[in-house]
């Protein structure tokens, strides 16, 4: 997992620790595993509701973004068209 994620081992126990202390992570060894290093990490339902948590915030957070910008788009728009001169037939 620290390979995959490019950060330390000792920071990825950390992180991984903080996780199962909050409750939102339960690891568990595989038995039949031939290496005691192999773990299976689930994501409990309080972490399963911190993660539709975070989600939400963040779909939120996008959603306000994506209308502040086609309200800019549009007041531009707006600016430009009011800019430009309409060209008469005698100049073309």
């Amino acid at each position: 997992m620290a390979r995959e994620l490019g950060v330390s081992l000792g920071k990825t126990h950390y992180c991984l620790r903080a996780l199962i202390d909050k409750g939102y992570v339960k690891a568990g060894n595989f038995r039949n595993s031939s290496t005691k290093r192999r773990y299976l990490y689930c994501l409990t339902p309080k972490g399963i509701a911190a993660k539709t948590r975070i989600t939400r915030r963040f779909l939120n957070r996008k959603l306000l973004e994506h209308e502040a910008l086609t309200l800019e788009i549009e007041q531009l728009q707006q600016e430009i068209s009011e800019l430009q001169v309409p060209v008469s037939e005698s100049e073309q």
